[in-house]
């Protein structure tokens, strides 16, 4: 069965007569409560269920729903998420290459704030020599949580959601920890956990997983020495914030309201720096 013709997207589209907002998490389908069928994250439709079709070639369709534009035919890759995960192995790579010159070029030390304020950017792409778990844990971390935030969103929204997450990461080192070296992508990456949690909540997906994932990885922050709990707090309530303003915003007809908050966001955390320098 397919979705019904002018029906509204927040009617069912096996029964256009009732209200719904909540999506299967397959097809992005409007499901009412006799056509949702409990799935390991959120709900799935009966065609779904029934036909067993793969999330990833109908994630692109969920992305269209959540920004209110038409989605894309074909399969969506999810380009980005792949640029910033060869970048990473890059600089890691010459990390080791140069004897440890390029970790000091790129990591992010509170101090030299002022002068070398790019830092705060750059070392989300900077990881441990010490340990290659450090990158790994990582890089499989941004693989799986990437590919799937990059399909809701869009290329263009998880750029700007991984970036400012990240910032958003070393402005809270800034502030709680300003004498601490920090390198790594945990602060983006739990931007990705809060965007994740933030869309799924929007559209009346169940996340009792995500949220088991993300506490375990909360704690260990504050128990395992060397991890910056502070960036992961950072990251975590700016992806949270970003998530947030994409689904108040979603529709071509507030794509400039999206963007004059997005740049909000920048804004805030570029005046949080200067006075975090400044003190």
């Amino acid at each position: 069965m397919e979705p019904l013709a002018g029906a509204s997207d927040d009617f069912c589209y096996r029964h256009p007569k009732r209200e719904s907002f909540v999506l299967c998490q397959r097809c992005a389908r409007t499901v009412c409560g006799d056509c949702q069928i409990p799935a390991p994250v959120g709900v799935h439709c009966p065609e779904c269920r029934k036909n067993g079709r793969s999330a990833s070639g109908n994630s692109r369709g969920i992305a269209g729903r959540l920004l209110g534009r038409t989605p894309a035919s074909g399969d969506f890759s999810p380009l980005v998420t792949y640029v910033l995960l060869g970048i990473m192995a890059v600089v890691y790579a010459l990390q080791w290459l140069t004897g440890g010159v390029l970790t000091q070029l790129l990591l992010y030390w509170p101090p030299i704030t002022a002068l070398e304020p790019w830092r705060m950017v750059t070392t989300v792409f900077v990881h441990s020599t010490s340990s290659v778990f450090h990158i790994l844990f990582n890089g499989y971390s941004l693989y799986i949580l990437g590919t799937l935030v990059e399909r809701l969103v869009g290329r263009g929204r998880f750029l700007w959601l991984f970036l400012l997450s990240g910032l958003g990461g070393s402005v809270a080192v800034l502030w709680l920890s300003p004498s601490t070296a920090v390198v790594g992508a945990s602060g983006a990456i739990f931007g990705l956990f809060g965007a994740l949690f933030v869309i799924q909540r929007s559209f009346g997906g169940a996340n009792r997983q995500l949220l088991i994932v993300l506490a375990l990885n909360l704690v260990l922050g504050f128990v395992v020495p060397g991890i910056s709990w502070q960036a992961h707090i950072g990251g975590l309530l700016i992806g949270s914030l970003v998530a947030w303003i994409f689904v108040r915003t979603r529709g071509n007809s507030t794509r400039s309201l999206e963007r004059t908050q997005l740049g909000g966001v920048a804004m805030g955390l570029v005046i949080a720096t200067v006075a975090g320098a400044l003190l």
